[in-house]
């Protein structure tokens, strides 16, 4: 950057980068609305509705009861009659009460209707593990919802991403599962002049390398992506380069640009807070070996995930519980056999 760019670029919070793009796309579309549990007088659980029921009214900023099952088939039935519904978990965790909603109502309708019923509609909400919250409060949903045709599954992870990839989600026909995480709300970011503007949308879809390297792809998406940058700068002043890829999206999976990394790399980690089997590192090890980066692998792809049981609540249980910077440097070094 020359010193010009900089003075363009703002530090803007995860937290903020979403009530801004909820701000923008409720004022660009009246048919937008958000619902959930303390989203309007309280100004949301985490604050990530703040100010807009004051700006937009009951109309289009709704709290809801305590009924996931309920106000998430409102919202389904909402979009299915024209409006725009986004709809807030209060943690994804919840999300199990209307899971029936989100997927036979949502994700299923546009193809049972032979493409004459679009169901657009957002749920959004903290996915994964927060800090000290114990088994029911800490599952990552990336998998679950991964796993459904029908769905678009977003998990972002700085400022841009949340403000780009919540835009593009509300302005998308299809139902978008939209996947935050608690522990980044309050995490600051620069955000260029370019995210700033009303009109910055960020393709679902597509995956960003995040630090360029030729040593080792590492591949993770939402939180673990602050981790996989941190253990690349340590691993960097032992001369290895990592390759972070923040994926961004989950379904559809950007399998080309982990492909093309990995082609160059010739090693691949996958790194992710949720649950090793069937999870998002397995389908991109999958992926890899099935397609045409395989061959180009010098040793066999490793995944770094959290451990296979429900989450404990003692803090240092939960820290060994949930990848590491020293898990992922530990992988990285066994990979490249150093």
């Amino acid at each position: 950057y020359s010193s010009s760019d900089i003075s363009d670029h703002i530090s803007v919070t995860v937290r903020d980068a979403l009530n801004q793009a909820l701000d923008e796309e409720l004022e660009r579309d009246e048919r937008v609305f958000l619902l959930g549990e303390e989203v309007a007088q309280y100004d949301g659980a985490y604050k990530v509705s703040r100010g807009l029921w004051k700006k937009y009214g009951d109309k289009r900023i709704i709290d809801t009861p305590i009924t996931e099952m309920g106000f998430a088939g409102i919202a389904v039935g909402a979009a299915m009659a024209g409006l725009r519904p986004i709809c807030e978990f209060m943690t994804f965790n919840f999300s199990m009460q209307a899971i029936d909603q989100v997927i036979n109502s949502a994700a299923k309708t546009y193809y049972m209707s032979a493409g004459l019923q679009p169901v657009p509609i957002v749920f959004r909400g903290p996915n994964g593990a927060s800090a000290g919250v114990a088994a029911q409060h800490s599952q990552c949903f990336a998998a679950w919802y991964g796993h459904c045709p029908g769905l678009k599954v977003v998990s972002p992870w700085s400022a841009e991403d949340a403000k780009g990839l919540l835009k593009s989600a509300i302005r998308d026909d299809n139902p978008v599962v939209f996947l935050e995480n608690e522990l980044m709300y309050g995490v600051p970011f620069e955000m260029s002049e370019e995210a700033q503007s009303k009109d910055f949308l960020l393709p679902i879809g597509k995956a960003k390398i995040e630090r360029q390297g030729n040593h080792v792809t590492l591949v993770s998406h939402s939180r673990m992506v602050s981790l996989c940058l941190d253990a690349a700068a340590v691993l960097a002043k032992e001369g290895i380069e990592c390759e972070v890829i923040n994926m961004r999206t989950i379904r559809p999976l950007d399998a080309e640009a982990i492909e093309t990394s990995v082609m160059k790399t010739n090693h691949l980690i996958t790194v992710e807070g949720g649950w090793p089997q069937f999870g998002v590192g397995a389908e991109i090890l999958a992926r890899i070996m099935e397609g045409p980066a395989f061959n180009f692998l010098d040793a066999p792809a490793v995944r770094v995930t959290g451990v296979d049981i429900p989450m404990p609540y003692a803090k240092i249980l939960e820290d060994n519980s949930i990848p590491q910077i020293k898990d992922i440097i530990f992988s990285v070094k066994k990979t490249l056999n150093v």
